[in-house]
């Protein structure tokens, strides 16, 4: 045999397998998709929660037309209304005591209610918790937490569209118009920008 011929049973060039022509196979091709699928997806669910967001903060959103007519008894036994609090930036949030986003954003909130309340800023926690008010008084108390609360229910949650999840937040202005609604944690740096800007108008 002459040097530099391949024997029987050899391969030659690159070592593929006869007729794939370096291409990949079908289950490689498949995966490289499914990547691409998943990177999508990831964007997309990306861009739902951190949209709202970004919009509150710049100012920019669809019109989501007026805050529902409401009158909800607070935690202090005092009723809050809707129409009173029309002339003031509100926040309005739902959330629950077992819920770890709410948990986690409220010591924000506090501190943008504690900083521009003077302001005419209002947050409004409406608890969707059904163990009852105790459990809530307790766990506000345990945290400090001043601005009002007060207890939700189902009739007042569909007033205002639905939840999705909790968190679910709605930022009023002072005519009583819904300019922004996030869904899940809002940062309270995003949350300060956007009221500062709110209460600017």
């Amino acid at each position: 045999m002459a040097a530099g011929e391949a024997g029987p049973g050899s391969e030659a060039g690159s070592g593929s397998s006869p007729g794939t022509g370096g291409k990949p196979s079908g289950a490689a091709r498949l995966w490289a998709w499914a990547e691409r699928l998943f990177f999508v997806a990831v964007l997309i669910f990306a861009g739902s929660r951190l949209g709202p967001q970004f919009g509150a903060a710049l100012g920019v959103g669809r019109d989501l037309g007026t805050v529902p007519s409401f009158a909800v008894e607070s935690l202090d036994g005092g009723v809050i209304t809707s129409e009173e609090l029309v002339g003031k930036v509100v926040l309005v949030n739902f959330w629950a005591t077992w819920c770890g986003p709410c948990r986690f954003e409220m010591p924000g909130f506090q501190k943008v209610y504690d900083d521009l309340r003077d302001e005419g800023f209002v947050i409004l926690g409406l608890s969707t918790d059904r163990d009852g008010r105790a459990v809530v008084e307790s766990f506000v108390d345990d945290r400090g937490v001043t601005y009002p609360i007060a207890m939700s229910t189902a009739s007042l949650e569909r007033q205002f569209g639905g939840l999705r999840g909790l968190p679910m937040s709605f930022l009023v202005d002072r005519s009583g118009q819904i300019r922004h609604k996030v869904f899940g944690y809002f940062a309270s740096p995003t949350l300060r920008l956007a009221v500062r800007r709110l209460l600017d108008e």
